[in-house]
């Protein structure tokens, strides 16, 4: 019998014009715009664990965690074999290993533990880096994050939890936190019937039997709490003088199970290897934090430290769905020439680049003036502004961003074997997490009015690059001119927020970016120069150099 000796390959063809897998590069070094605001924003001592984190990153294993623990979801288990509840939330392997990853590099935890000026810089940085590894994780991160501020409220409280907290030892056993090397939090506070609107939470908090004034039972829903696997979460309960904040523990302090009851984890779009869920109280134990009546208060630094992250997020979202973009369209060949070279192609990555970095420039800025907020009052003035401008409108450019880089790709891009489909599904979450587009926009409206001196600040901030840029320069006296009157009709507060958010990302732009970076900005987005769509750059622009900056290529 005459053998059949198939082709090279084993197939019908040979496989070319496929760019290669960008695995195991340096997600930092490859990023001059997030290197150059690290240091410019005051934390250039933490290059070192940048680049080493940006390794690590961008290698082949953590993309692959990420690559699992997205497949392999979650999942609860509420019993044991025996019907005993159990009420724990299982993660693969994979997960495990990226919360490990995010905890040695201290991401959850840097400002807290340093005292060096610029910790929340070098911090944003690694977030940044982070999300680009995985998304998911950075969400317990920034919970763990953004409680220590909320639990100093309650000094006692703090002292016991801030250690655990503040560890760089990720410890994922599912028992009593003073047993654990490291703990993580979360928070629960949306209900069914409220949503964003706290007021109408309905969970209640009595006194608990032991006397003590700070030891509550609650009772009631929630309809979304954020990484229920964590060992607290901070919550919103109704005593009699109002919404006060607890800490919820997993366990009790004899060692005992919380009744902490997990009902069911959300199917969510994307964000899917981390868990949400829907959880009961049942005269479960917590401790309140801050005093009664004042929940909301207590547990606003939280919400303002895990809306930065949320900006982060969407800022690191974007820039790796240009990478992917930039990386395709450098060694894909079509219609003679590669993608990179074709002009319409080379409008668009540029237009994509333009958003990228005035992203990044935006998040990183923002981060300063967290750590400027601690020695200058009026900097936390422009940090609790800025902070709303900016997780309004990074998260709102975050989805179509992703979305042009995935057409960029073609039919690779919709295929999830790539990265671009997770990208896709993670571009939103952020924009609805920690206060939808529309409950952001009517905080800064209120800010506006309650504190007098958060708009001076800000302009303080943006006029920085005063003659710099005629589209800016006019863009500047046209939201002035707006604001000159009471921002009494909250239908607007969207175009004033816009407004505002490109006169920061502009004056960024011009102060510390290439000509050609922030005179195509300022004239697309300010001077009336572009479309409405990405990839809509005037001729003028000089597609090279912004493509050059943004992912050098041969």
């Amino acid at each position: 019998m005459t053998e059949i000796v198939p082709p090279d390959g084993y197939g019908t063809h040979k496989v070319e014009n496929q760019p290669p897998d960008l695995r195991d590069y340096n997600v930092f070094e490859r990023d001059l715009v997030l290197a150059e605001a690290l240091t410019r924003e005051g934390g250039g001592w933490g290059r070192d664990s940048a680049v080493a984190l940006g390794a690590r990153a961008g290698s082949a294993e953590v993309l692959d965690w990420a690559r699992q623990a997205n497949r392999h979801v979650p999942e609860l288990h509420s019993h044991d074999r025996f019907g005993n509840r159990r009420d724990e939330v299982v993660y693969h392997p994979a997960w495990h290993e990226l919360m490990r990853l995010g905890v040695t590099y201290a991401v959850h935890a840097l400002p807290w533990r340093q005292t060096k000026g610029g910790a929340h810089v070098v911090r944003a940085a690694l977030a940044f880096l982070l999300n680009q590894g995985e998304n998911g994780v950075c969400c317990p991160i920034a919970m763990t994050f953004a409680a220590v501020p909320a639990l100093r409220a309650q000094p006692e409280l703090s002292a016991e939890w801030e250690p655990r907290l503040l560890s760089t030892e990720y410890d994922p056993r599912f028992m009593p936190a003073a047993r654990k090397t490291g703990c993580i939090f979360g928070m629960a506070i949306t209900e069914k019937q409220g949503g964003s609107d706290v007021q109408a939470n309905a969970s209640t908090a009595r006194p608990a039997e032991s006397g003590s004034s700070e030891e509550y039972l609650l009772t009631g829903h929630k309809w979304f709490c954020s990484a229920p696997m964590s060992d607290g979460v901070l919550t919103l309960a109704r005593t009699p003088a109002g919404l006060t904040c607890f800490l919820v523990p997993r366990w009790l302090p004899d060692g005992t199970a919380n009744r902490f009851l997990i009902q069911r984890l959300k199917d969510k779009l994307g964000n899917r290897a981390n868990a949400s869920a829907e959880i009961e109280y049942a005269d479960t134990w917590a401790h309140r934090v801050g005093p009664e009546g004042e929940g909301v208060r207590t547990i606003v630094p939280m919400i303002h430290h895990t809306r930065l992250d949320a900006a982060l997020s969407a800022a690191a979202v974007m820039r790796q769905a240009v990478v992917q973009a930039l990386h395709h369209a450098a060694h894909r060949n079509a219609f003679g020439a590669r993608l990179v070279d074709q002009p319409l192609m080379r409008n668009v990555l540029a237009d994509l680049a333009l958003e990228s970095e005035a992203a990044t420039v935006m998040a990183m800025r923002l981060a300063r003036g967290f750590d400027d907020a601690a020695k200058d009052e009026t900097a936390g003035t422009f940090a609790r502004l800025a902070t709303a401008i900016t997780k309004f409108w990074i998260c709102k450019r975050a989805p179509t961003v992703v979305a042009e880089a995935m057409e960029c790709l073609g039919g690779n891009g919709y295929v999830e074997d790539g990265l671009l489909p997770r990208l896709y599904r993670e571009a939103p979450v952020n924009g609805i997490w920690e206060g939808t587009g529309n409950v952001i926009c009517l905080d800064i409206l209120r800010t506006i009015e309650r504190e007098p001196a958060a708009l001076p600040a800000f302009f303080d901030a943006v006029k920085q690059a005063k003659g710099g840029n005629r589209h800016l320069d006019r863009h500047i006296r046209a939201i002035h001119k707006m604001l000159a009157s009471p921002l009494d009709e909250p239908a607007g507060a969207r175009r004033t927020v816009e407004g505002l958010a490109l006169a920061l990302q502009a004056s960024l732009l011009v102060r510390h970016a290439p000509a050609p970076v922030a005179d195509a900005f300022c004239a697309t987005r300010l001077g009336g120069e572009g479309g409405r769509t990405l990839g809509t750059l005037p001729d003028a622009a000089d597609t090279g150099a912004i493509l050059k900056r943004a992912w050098p290529v041969d």
